[in-house]
């Protein structure tokens, strides 16, 4: 579907903001000064915001190699989410070290410092995506990092499908989680893997979540993710129709 008209289609379905793939969508090398008001133009008109800009790299901060490159198009992303009055950039980190030392460890903290540091000048936060690795393991990194210099984008989804505990993670993470990914899974026991469904028709306990962060005063958007709908447009008006009846409570 082409930008213009899925930004029109999300209006039309009853979202209130969107996620940007700076990958497929827009790209921050491609995109010039005339190209972000284009857009700021058609998210007006659609009645939208844009919650987040989704960066994914293809390896985690922590391969130093080609890292300076991810680094470089990672703060290119940021700047463009900026420019486009979206407070946060998606990735998932990379994987988190066992022992909170060695080498590994150390690079993914710097790295992820120095991207911090850069998004409190710039005015975009990075988050990090969940789902790659237990909530505890995450809570290490964003703590180690520093206060405020990265977020949490919590995908419940993602942690089902890894086989990790939901509960667990929002304890852990719920206060640096400023994006919720509504996304739902199940465990295939069977296949030893994770499968996503439905919003509401999976693992995800969505009233529970909501209520867990609420307690950490949680204010941020819910983005709503679907890979593998049949009927995208369907699912997703039921999923936003499934969030405002959870939000209206």
């Amino acid at each position: 579907m082409p930008f213009k008209q899925a930004l029109l289609t999300a209006g039309s379905l009853g979202a209130k903001s969107v996620e940007i793939d700076a990958r497929t969508e827009l790209r921050p090398e491609e995109i010039t000064a005339t190209g972000v008001r284009q857009v700021r133009k058609m998210l007006a008109d659609a009645d939208l915001r844009v919650a987040a800009v989704r960066f994914a790299t293809r390896r985690g901060y922590h391969v130093a190699e080609e890292l300076d490159r991810r680094v470089a198009a990672t703060k290119a992303a940021m700047r463009m989410a900026y420019e486009l009055r979206a407070p946060y950039v998606v990735n998932s980190v990379g994987r988190v070290p066992d022992e909170s030392s060695g080498v590994a460890w150390e690079l993914l903290v710097e790295v992820l410092g120095d991207l911090g540091r850069f998004g409190a000048k710039t005015g975009a936060t990075l988050l990090a995506r969940t789902g790659t690795e237990n909530g505890p393991a995450l809570a290490r990194l964003v703590d180690a990092v520093g206060e405020g210099a990265i977020g949490v984008d919590f995908d419940p989804a993602g942690l089902i499908e890894s086989g990790f505990s939901v509960d667990e993670a929002v304890r852990a993470l719920g206060p640096h989680v400023r994006l919720l990914r509504a996304r739902d899974a199940v465990r295939d026991r069977a296949q030893g893997r994770g499968v996503e469904v439905q919003l509401g028709r999976g693992s995800a306990d969505f009233p529970a979540l909501l209520g867990a962060l609420e307690d950490f005063a949680f204010r941020g958007h819910a983005v709503i993710e679907r890979n593998t709908a049949d009927d995208p447009q369907r699912e997703i008006a039921q999923a936003v129709a499934y969030l405002q009846e959870l939000a209206a409570g």
